[in-house]
């Protein structure tokens, strides 16, 4: 068997698919995007095309290395999120080919479901009570929502307040059993996280997401003095090397690593087994489509340490279309009290509808992330 095409598609709202053929009619799918940069992203995939052209899918772990390693330069976003999207096709083909799911192929699952979470409340928390109480009237056992609005590096304590009343009305709007998660989105400064973290304290929060920037990560060392909530990041960590010094530091009890950005499958697997040996658990980022979501649940399946998944359906990012719009089998993702089932269909378990795909492409998008800035007109994180 050998690849003969790769093809793209920009598709609504803000995602890249990927399509890998073969001379045996196999196809696989995956999904290479960094939010805001697909197009620089889809270009990235063409050019390591030129490599895995002609060559026989099934030899992942060489093509891996080959695509990683042969350019000299390596790592970062674009990179290793074309990367990813190429190593997802490449397994969905594997699975296809020998009929089999692809946790199968990487040993068989430790699990038969996994619990989710749901977003909710958007990029500046708002209604936060209410959309939490929705979510868990439709079965989630847990919801995440963003911790803060902007915060400069040294802030005032009204600002605080706030994010402590929106994080109040939700355990109080859900009881004291549903797990909630506060994603700091790394808009917060070291000075301001250790403040917030105190405050929030008493709310009993499964986690707190990107406390600080990783590459600010030295401050995990004095944020978790005064947070004994556990830490979760990951989403910009893009290689077992990334992923490495947070480990070995040991200020970090959650990674989330990002099965489109993080070098796909074959990267994440590895990622998960050095995070297990640490004794820190996997929950993987996705706040994406459907093939990013399937290809998630299949490193959650084998791997011991993974505890529960994001799943972006409908968050505030998909206006227009939504994970299940692109699938013919949208059955494989219903969420049952508060869980999802591991898909057991061959390869990733998705159907793509491709001519929708291609209906949707023609549409395409220019997905931006938001400019946010400071009162007095500085750049402020987002």
């Amino acid at each position: 068997m050998k690849i003969t095409k790769l093809s793209t598609f920009i598709v609504p709202p803000r995602w890249l698919f990927l399509k890998i053929e073969t001379d045996e009619g196999i196809t696989g799918w995956g999904e290479p995007v960094v939010e805001g940069r697909a197009l620089t992203t889809e270009a990235a995939v063409h050019e390591l095309a030129d490599y895995i052209i002609g060559k026989d899918p099934l030899l992942i772990e060489d093509h891996w290395n080959v695509l990683y390693r042969g350019g000299f330069y390596r790592g970062g976003a674009i990179h290793m999120s074309a990367l990813a999207g190429i190593d997802q096709a490449l397994w969905d083909i594997k699975g296809k080919a020998f009929g089999q799911p692809i946790h199968q192929l990487l040993g068989g699952q430790c699990r038969d479901r996994i619990k989710v979470y749901s977003w909710v409340g958007g990029d500046r928390p708002s209604d936060v009570a209410a959309k939490a109480r929705e979510a868990v009237a439709q079965g989630f056992k847990a919801v995440k929502m963003n911790g803060c609005e902007e915060l400069q590096i040294v802030d005032t304590f009204d600002k605080v307040e706030r994010a402590v009343a929106a994080v109040a009305a939700v355990r109080e709007a859900v009881g004291p059993h549903i797990g909630i998660g506060a994603d700091f989105h790394g808009r917060v400064h070291k000075p301001m996280a250790k403040v917030l973290a105190r405050e929030l304290e008493p709310y009993k929060l499964m986690f707190i997401e990107e406390p600080v920037l990783s590459e600010n990560r030295e401050a995990l060392a004095e944020f978790t003095k005064h947070c004994s909530v556990p830490v979760a990041l990951g989403e910009r960590l893009y290689s077992r090397w990334d992923f490495k010094g947070v480990l070995q530091d040991g200020h970090v009890d959650i990674i989330q690593p990002d099965l489109s950005h993080a070098g796909g499958i074959t990267e994440c697997r590895k990622i998960a087994a050095m995070a297990e040996a640490y004794d820190v658990a996997l929950a993987p980022h996705c706040p994406l489509g459907p093939i990013a979501l399937a290809a998630c649940l299949q490193i959650d399946a084998v791997s011991y340490n993974a505890f529960i998944q994001e799943q972006s359906l409908g968050i505030h990012y998909n206006q227009g279309n939504d994970i299940l719009d692109y699938i013919s089998n949208p059955e494989v993702f219903h969420y049952e009290d508060g869980f999802v089932a591991i898909p057991q269909g061959p390869g990733l378990g998705i159907e793509v509808n491709e001519d929708y795909v291609i209906r949707r492409a023609a549409e395409g998008h220019r997905w931006r992330n938001p400019v946010w800035r400071h009162a007095d007109g500085s750049f402020a994180e987002w």
